[in-house]
């Protein structure tokens, strides 16, 4: 029987590839030049450090897009606000890994809505979607990608 996995996950290798792209961006801004402004990563949280707020704010939109080349969902994105702490103003993006009971809740009521021929269970942070035809399973990817459940979906383990 064909089945798939619906998981939100980020791979790190790609998210270290991100804050150094973006660390080079800024290294060669011009309106960066002279400024003590860096990105330092520990497992899946960033650190945003500039001296200004404005700044941050520019590094945190130059990680969103150093995110999006590097294939990984900006949504997955949890900005907190930025702290001034004497002459520097830091901020801490936090980006989210796996799904929650309630998302997954939310995924498995979503598809048993839908009426399609499929089964799905939760299996601790992700949802297997199992089915007798590919062409169901395709359809509840779809009905997926078009609903929103707070977290960037990812389809893997396909089984035929």
């Amino acid at each position: 029987m064909p089945s798939f996995d619906v998981v939100s996950e980020v791979d790190l290798h790609q998210l270290s590839n991100a804050v150094d792209q973006a660390g080079r961006i800024i290294a060669n801004r011009f309106d960066f030049k002279g400024v003590d402004a860096s990105f330092a990563r520990e497992d899946r949280t960033v650190l945003l450090t500039a001296e200004a707020e404005f700044q941050v704010t520019q590094m945190e939109d130059m990680l969103r897009d150093a995110l999006i080349k590097c294939s990984i969902d900006p949504g997955a994105m949890d900005c907190s606000e930025p702290q001034a702490s004497g002459k520097q103003v830091k901020q801490t993006v936090v980006l989210r890994h796996g799904l929650d009971s309630d998302q997954c809740r939310a995924i498995v009521k979503a598809i048993k809505s839908s009426k399609l021929k499929v089964q799905a269970q939760v299996q601790g942070e992700q949802v297997r979607v199992t089915g007798k035809k590919r062409d169901d399973l395709q359809q509840v990817m779809a009905l997926l990608r078009d609903e929103d459940f707070g977290s960037p979906l990812q389809f893997n383990n396909f089984r035929d």
